[in-house]
């Protein structure tokens, strides 16, 4: 149902409102069922995955590109406005010209997750959503079956986290973990073990570990700066460092679980695909 938009005060956009105003939505968004999909790819991505919008926010030049979308969605109604009233709406510029407000997913266990997954990547407090949604799009990339997070780890079905994903939150199982560290325990009962990828003394070369046969494994991952605490260091069964050059120490810490995943990952089930995605 296509609304063409003749006051930005229509209450019927209160979905959209304030989307720069960050500690508000992390706060709104999960208590209300609610997350924002932006961009025709995302939106798109969202919808293949099940998911299901709650309504459209689109400038109109974005209505021929989403027209089938849209039509498959009757009952949610498109709002389509000029460019810079969606401005006055969301609070910044939309330069890829659409959103929709979707419903979201339920949540998975953690049991029914690892029940299937070869490989996971464990975060412990990650709080940027840029870097959240960059080890989501790694983690589909490079073949992490799942990811799970502390109860303090950023949203990721956060409008950034799903857009620097492209999408690849809809695509990769997560759960967000209740008991932190405890429930590490279920993932090790589960047969994997958990390498931490850490700075400390005694820890393995990421290259070195990565040439051992692991038929299950989980990599635990800390927030960014202060890395792992040391209740996560204590419940990992190894430690592992990425060999530098260059006087360089560290990667950020979405660069290090891009490498972590590719040096670590599993055999493939069947043949490969490349992506320029």
């Amino acid at each position: 149902m296509l609304v063409h938009l003749d006051s930005v005060d229509d209450p019927r956009l209160a979905d959209y409102r304030n989307l720069t105003d960050v500690q508000l939505r992390l706060a709104r968004e999960p208590a209300e069922g609610l997350y924002i999909a932006e961009s025709s790819k995302v939106l798109r991505r969202a919808i293949d995955a099940g998911h299901v919008p709650r309504s459209f926010l689109l400038a109109p030049k974005w209505l021929p590109d989403l027209e089938d979308v849209v039509g498959r969605f009757p009952a949610a109604p498109a709002f389509v406005a000029p460019e810079a009233t969606l401005e006055a709406i969301t609070g910044f510029h939309l330069h890829r010209g659409a959103l929709a407000a979707m419903n979201r997913p339920p949540g998975r266990t953690l049991g029914d997750v690892l029940a299937t997954a070869r490989r996971v990547a464990i975060i412990e407090d990650m709080v940027d959503h840029t870097n959240l949604g960059a080890v989501f799009r790694s983690a589909a990339a490079l073949g992490i079956d799942a990811v799970l997070f502390s109860p303090r780890s950023a949203d990721p079905l956060y409008r950034r986290a799903v857009r620097v994903s492209m999408g690849s939150v809809f695509q990769v199982p997560w759960v967000r973990l209740a008991s932190w560290p405890d429930d590490l325990a279920e993932v090790r009962a589960a047969g994997f073990t958990i390498a931490a990828l850490a700075l400390v003394p005694g820890a393995v070369s990421l290259d070195a570990f990565a040439g051992r046969d692991h038929e299950r494994l989980a990599l635990l991952l800390g927030t960014e700066g202060d890395g792992l605490s040391a209740d996560a260091l204590g419940a990992a069964d190894v430690a592992l460092t990425i060999p530098m050059h260059g006087g360089v120490d560290s990667l950020n810490v979405a660069a290090a679980a891009a490498v972590a995943f590719w040096e670590c990952r599993s055999a493939p089930a069947g043949p490969s695909a490349s992506s320029t995605v």
